[in-house]
């Protein structure tokens, strides 16, 4: 069937076989596919927002898979969602970097959030025991349907990962559960290249999480990943630095150019690995008590320890009891949250907890 598009451009739409496919969800598919031979000249500046990539030699591998993206998205009409942070890695090598860091096992089930066009997941279905991979986009979710069909251990799931800022989505929870308990002898680990706008909320929910991923190997955007292996006294050092190091070891494996990223962002990114230390998990006692507290501390980043303390605690610890649990933890009054360790913000945190009980 042949008929031409609004911008002046020819098609044809080809019938392709079998024509009993289906997606993962068991939706018939499309026994349709458009095919464009004829692009209008200004097709791409008009569609797609990103800047023109030069390739030279050294990226042949890039170029390979700049072209697949470019084809992929032509047949199936897909332009990249900035508002749900889309930026597809598309150096190959790069993508082989994120799994091998992930050091997969045939035991290991994985939870990949952004099936984008399911290039990774490919990869990693053949080195994990199962995939649960989840895509929001709608149009991605049923190209990655077609380029997964046949994939007996992975499942796809049309869903945000997010019921909200604070809570993961429990679909994706109980399907993660369903597998450990049919495969008791299983971790369970993230591997992603994570959208840019739901990161931090995602990171930060899994490692609330009663059992947490074993490791999480992730691309996010550099300025998180900093904060991530911050110290004490740097201007990135806050509330998920002490977040994440206080449950894991933390490493940033690489840094990657907005250039290696189909549309290309306007910040550096990272791939980013972090190990589950239950020894570390142990050490803090109450783990929602400990992150509400270290999110206090640093909201307002320039006051001194003892207003922070009495804007935390208000209506619960008076002036003089604030100075009393400083002084017992060898703090001065004028000292900032960014000044203080992990250990010495654990002590502080279960002095003033305590002190509140025992007024109680």
């Amino acid at each position: 069937m042949e008929g031409e598009g609004l911008g002046g451009e020819h098609f044809l739409l080809e019938r392709f076989p079998p024509h009993d496919r289906r997606d993962l969800t068991g939706k018939p598919l499309s026994p349709w596919r458009k095919r464009c031979y004829a692009w209008p000249k200004d097709f791409f500046k008009s569609v797609f927002t990103f800047q023109p990539v030069e390739i030279t030699q050294k990226d042949n591998m890039q170029d390979q898979t700049l072209k697949f993206l470019l084809q992929r998205f032509q047949e199936a009409g897909i332009t990249p969602r900035h508002q749900l942070g889309q930026n597809f890695l598309m150096d190959l090598n790069l993508q082989r970097l994120l799994i091998r860091r992930a050091e997969l096992q045939p035991t290991d089930i994985v939870l990949e959030v952004g099936t984008g066009t399911g290039g990774v997941t490919v990869s990693l279905v053949k080195s994990a025991l199962h995939v649960v991979t989840v895509e929001l986009d709608p149009q991605l979710y049923q190209l990655a349907s077609e380029e997964l069909f046949g994939c007996e251990n992975v499942t796809m799931l049309h869903e945000d990962i997010l019921k909200n800022k604070n809570r993961l989505n429990p679909k994706v929870l109980e399907e993660i559960q369903r597998l450990l308990e049919k495969h008791p002898e299983s971790e369970w680990k993230l591997v992603a290249n994570l959208p840019y706008n739901v990161a931090t909320p995602i990171m930060t929910n899994l490692l609330a999480l009663e059992k947490p991923p074993k490791s999480m190997t992730v691309t996010i955007q550099k300025e998180v990943g900093d904060r991530m292996v911050a110290s004490p006294g740097t201007k990135d050092y806050g509330s998920l630095s002490l977040w994440v190091q206080c449950q894991a070891d933390v490493e940033i494996v690489r840094v990657l150019p907005p250039s290696v990223f189909l549309p290309r962002p306007k910040v550096f990114s990272a791939i980013v690995h972090l190990e589950r230390n239950l020894e570390k998990r142990n050490r803090v006692k109450d783990l929602e008590q400990f992150h509400t507290f270290i999110r206090a501390m640093f909201f307002h980043r320039r006051k001194f320890l003892r207003s922070e303390l009495l804007s935390a605690f208000k209506g619960q610890l008076t002036k003089p009891q604030v100075d009393t649990i400083l002084e017992s933890q060898g703090l001065s009054a004028q000292m900032r949250a960014e000044e203080l360790d992990l250990e010495q913000m654990l002590r502080l945190c279960e002095a003033c907890h305590a002190s509140v009980s025992a007024q109680s």
